[in-house]
């Protein structure tokens, strides 16, 4: 099957020929005019949907709400009361803060009663007088020594001694007392 497109005749009408356009009424549209088409469709289309996302709603709402459609559903508000006590309220509580005295210390001073381990100044760190142990800590023995100064030569030793048993020791001011392995040692006098 063949077809056969007519002539033009004269007085009948005229295509104008150029790029885009069918020389021929029979011809197929070339795809530039489509795309002209199919595009102003478009940009119609984007300019409505635009307009439609612009505008608030208010009035596609209103008219749903009159056609019978339920709107969605609102928050619900509940108030609790909380009921009266039968009972008053306590009485609140009134705290009263007071000062203490503080006792008389004791004058720091040298002391009267003191370790069986360690180096004393007497008249500074332990009082004058005579003090008694109640002997060794252990089993090795209890050694005391007086001396002149803290100096740990054997010149310095005034007097020492090594209980095995209770002793006793007078000491005078100035003097350094030195006890090793004893009990506690307690002024008598």
């Amino acid at each position: 099957m063949t077809f056969q497109t007519p002539a033009p005749q004269p007085g009948g009408p005229q295509y104008a020929s150029g790029p885009g356009t069918p020389a021929d009424p029979g011809q197929p549209a070339r795809p530039r005019r489509r795309w002209l088409k199919y595009g102003a469709v478009a940009l119609v289309s984007l300019f409505i949907g635009v307009g439609i996302g612009a505008s608030d709603g208010s009035a596609e709402t209103d008219k749903g709400a009159s056609a019978g459609t339920k709107a969605a559903p609102r928050p619900t508000v509940t108030v609790t009361k909380t009921a009266a006590a039968a009972d008053p309220e306590p009485a609140p509580t009134v705290t009263k803060t007071v000062a203490a005295k503080p006792k008389k210390a004791k004058e720091a001073g040298p002391a009267s009663t003191f370790s069986g381990e360690g180096e004393y100044v007497v008249g500074e760190d332990i009082k004058a007088g005579t003090y008694k142990t109640s002997g060794p800590e252990g089993e090795f023995g209890c050694y005391w020594e007086r001396a002149k100064n803290a100096s740990g030569e054997f010149g310095a030793i005034i007097a020492n001694n090594n209980l095995e048993g209770p002793g006793r020791v007078t000491l005078n001011a100035g003097e350094y007392f030195k006890t090793n392995r004893c009990q506690e040692w307690k002024r008598v006098g």
